[in-house]
């Protein structure tokens, strides 16, 4: 007599309603088994739009803020190249983004030209979002679900670099800065906004503080660069400050199970 199928083989099963939390559970387990797999516990994590060209497109050269491609390139370039080069080997920063093109592309590139690993977070759009080519193969993920796919930029990141964006940057800019200002985030994070004239005239953080939205405290939750000269040094000195120097005692959370390092978002 032939065997019945196993629920977890059905198809009609995954894919329906029932079988939702069992998808959900899927994007957080099998990233975590690559992340595990590759010994990843720290990442910097670079947020910024899909719709600034590459240097290859023809849009480039006429685009307003074409130069900010090659300036995320760079950084995280530089960034991979200092991480690789530490000497404590508990620790390894690696460039995470979006997977997509644009920025998030740039950002891949870097660590690619750099020789190291890169992650890439995909989400299934209708349009811009394909993963990019310069993702580290087994680091490469897609998602269904926002949440777990935000879960994942959150949870291991130790800094954020934050390049011009629309909607999508922003509503991530907005979920990392909110759970640092509700201390849900039980570890420091080095964030840092590319490009102080954009995000001035994108956000007034002044102006939030004026009408009481929010603290003046919570200004120092974020800084502004606008050279990769000035974005490497805060974002080497902030790392090393936190994260490599012996004398600063470590968050709660960051104190390492052989899994995986937990920032209990």
């Amino acid at each position: 007599m032939k065997r019945d199928q196993l629920a977890y083989q059905k198809p009609e099963f995954l894919h329906s309603t029932e079988g939702r939390s069992v998808r959900i559970l899927s994007e957080y387990l099998d990233p975590l088994r690559e992340f595990r797999h590759h010994h990843i516990h720290d990442t910097i994590v670079f947020f910024g739009s899909a719709r600034i060209p590459s240097p290859e497109d023809p849009k480039f050269a006429t685009h307003t803020m074409g130069r900010y491609y090659d300036e995320c390139r760079e950084l995280a370039r530089r960034m991979t190249e200092w991480s690789m080069g530490l000497t404590n080997t508990e620790r390894m920063f690696v460039v995470c983004t979006g997977g997509g093109p644009g920025i998030m592309e740039a950002a891949n590139r870097g660590a690619h030209d750099a020789g190291g690993l890169s992650v890439g977070l995909n989400i299934g759009l209708p349009m811009e979002q394909f993963p990019n080519p310069y993702i580290t193969r087994d680091l490469s993920f897609e998602f269904h679900y926002f949440f777990m796919r935000k879960f994942w930029f959150a949870y291991l990141a130790k800094a954020l670099v934050v390049f011009p964006g629309g909607f999508g940057t922003l509503d991530e800019l907005s979920e990392i800065l909110t759970l640092a200002q509700t201390r849900k985030l039980h570890k420091k994070m080095v964030c840092l906004l590319y490009g102080t004239e954009f995000w001035n005239k994108i956000l007034s953080f002044d102006a939030l503080v004026e009408s009481g939205m929010i603290s003046e405290d919570d200004l120092k939750l974020f800084q502004y660069a606008d050279t990769v000269d000035t974005a490497f040094e805060i974002l080497r000195d902030g790392l090393t400050n936190l994260y490599l120097n012996p004398e600063v005692e470590l968050p709660e959370a960051e104190v390492k199970t052989p899994a995986i390092a937990s920032s209990r978002v």
